[in-house]
């Protein structure tokens, strides 16, 4: 009988609340002895990396951090990020990590809006910082990362993180509620004013479990840090590494020929980068032999161009196209490898591997629905919708910005803004942001559609594609190419090139060279972009 179940109730034995902070406990206790951190001349075990992160646990505690208190990192990724995003969350307090390339002025507007109590900085990043505080009109709290690595010393006065490693360890305590934040992610931006994503304890346990399944990860894999930890918690493969007992390898900066360096030297098996990084490594290889056995990849943060996916494969970098959202706590699908497909030609794999693919195991639907009609949209690859995700890594909502909330989740999902179709065997595949779909004399033309042939020419190291106003057809395909070094290319090549693989009315009817304008993570901003069209469209 149905009382009979509800007479049962949770208890400290059988309901614990989720959070991926339990991992450091196991990392000490079953992969102690193991090396959990490479960094330059730098080697760590788990239990050396534990006990400092307990110890600089006290010393936040000590510096008055408590349960609910924001504090914002400014930091490359190295071991002392790696950390704190252990540290912070064993004080109870939020982890805000800050973008290292943004502007002073926005580094102010987070910290203003993220109400930050304390500021936690590598001191080769205290010049932009103190342009920050002078722009917010008052200065915070600091602790200062001193690195040997990092070029400059300058200085706010604050404590250094060393001496936070000195203090008696605090203990590994769970949260009381699986609800409660632990970290405050910006989005990137791209589109005006950030927002601030707040993530839970839960849904970063589940990210991290959810991730090591799809990834299907083996026990003490050898982790290169690409990802920054700044974009969604380097997609919250900090605590997925302490679950594995993983060696996790850092090199400050994610430079080409370093990253290929500390692959071959430390014998890499995983790492994750945007396909911006994937192409510097491509270009940078001068390696006639592929990695082997090969390397796993996981790829996002916009559709990898095909031609970098066959370069990447001939290099021995096994890459799976990953796709989320910094408020879906990082990625949410994969484009998970058929076994049909191994008897294709390398091309025809590399367009396949473009997709989006099929829901990661802890999330509960990713859907394309027609907003028009609530309904999914046919599996026949051509019909568009918006993707929609509903699930446990889905953010807690925007910090301090309930209307905003309330419009991300209007119907029990969270709406993407990414248009997308669904393929007969249920793997999605983005076409473009609804906001970057060119409607040109009625017709709608898909920018990354665009944007992928022009990858195919030989000049092109980066291309974005935006609307640009015209007198007859309303809106045309405008495009902004960033060329390889050494090579060039006339507007007249591009367009004809174009109009070989593509029907005439999507071919771009302008184009400009110039360095793309990117955030950190190498997304194009194409809001920059459009509205420089704007003001070239006739």
């Amino acid at each position: 009988m149905r009382e009979n179940y509800q007479a049962l109730h949770k208890t400290a034995a059988n309901h614990v609340p989720l959070s991926p902070i339990s991992f450091l406990r196991r990392a000490e206790n079953l992969h102690g002895a193991r090396t959990a951190v490479v960094y330059g001349d730098t080697r760590r075990s788990w239990a050396e990396t534990a006990h400092r992160i307990r110890a600089v646990a006290r010393g936040l505690a000590d510096l008055g951090i408590k349960t609910g208190d924001t504090v914002s990192v400014l930091s490359p990724n190295i071991p002392e990020l790696f950390e704190l995003h252990f540290a912070l969350p064993l004080t109870g307090a939020v982890l805000n990590t800050l973008n290292t390339r943004l502007e002073a002025e926005t580094i102010a507007f987070i910290l203003d809006h993220a109400d930050t109590k304390l500021v936690i900085v590598d001191q080769e990043l205290v010049p932009l910082l103190s342009k920050a505080f002078g722009l917010l009109g008052r200065t915070l709290p600091v602790v200062e990362i001193v690195d040997p690595q990092a070029s400059g010393g300058d200085t706010l006065g604050g404590p250094s993180y060393q001496t936070l490693t000195k203090y008696a360890p605090l203990p590994v305590n769970l949260p009381q509620d699986e609800w409660d934040a632990i970290a405050l992610n910006y989005t990137s931006g791209t589109s005006g004013r950030p927002k601030g994503v707040v993530y839970h304890h839960r849904g970063a346990y589940l990210m991290a479990l959810g991730a090591s399944a799809a990834w299907q990860m083996p026990p003490y894999p050898v982790y290169l840090s690409v990802v920054p930890m700044f974009h969604c918690n380097g997609w919250g493969h900090p605590w997925l590494m302490a679950m594995l007992g993983a060696t996790v390898v850092f090199t400050r900066t994610p430079a080409a020929e370093q990253i290929l360096d500390a692959i071959r030297t430390h014998g890499v098996t995983h790492f994750g980068a945007a396909p911006i990084v994937l192409q510097m490594l491509a270009d940078a290889d001068g390696s006639a032999t592929p990695f082997d056995p090969a390397i796993n990849v996981l790829t996002a943060g916009a559709p990898p161009p095909h031609s970098v996916l066959e370069k990447t494969r001939a290099m021995g970098l096994d890459v799976m196209q990953v796709y989320g959202l910094t408020e879906t706590y990082g990625h949410i699908s994969q484009c998970l490898w058929q076994e049909d497909w191994n008897d294709l030609t390398a091309a025809e794999q590399a367009e396949l591997q473009a997709q989006q693919g099929i829901a990661f195991p802890m999330v509960e639907d990713v859907a394309v629905i027609d907003r028009s009609t609530g309904a999914s949209v046919a599996r026949n690859g051509t019909t568009a919708g918006e993707i929609a995700i509903r699930g446990n890594t889905v953010m807690a909502g925007y910090y301090k910005d309930s209307e905003a909330t309330a419009h991300a989740f209007d119907d029990g999902w969270f709406w993407s803004g990414d248009a997308a179709v669904m393929h007969e065997n249920g793997y999605i595949q983005i076409r473009d942001r609804l906001k970057d779909v060119i409607i040109s004399g009625g017709e709608n033309i898909s920018s990354v559609e665009v944007e992928t042939v022009l990858y195919r020419h030989d000049a092109v190291l980066a291309a974005a594609v935006v609307a640009m106003p015209h007198e007859k057809w309303g809106e045309v395909p405008c495009a902004f190419i960033e060329l390889r070094a050494g090579m060039e290319a006339t507007p007249e090549d591009i367009i004809a090139f174009c109009r070989k693989h593509l029907a005439g009315f999507k071919a771009p009817k302008a184009v400009l060279f110039e360095t793309l304008p990117k955030t950190s993570t190498g997304k194009i901003q194409k809001f920059q972009l459009r509205d420089r069209a704007k003001s070239i469209g006739h």
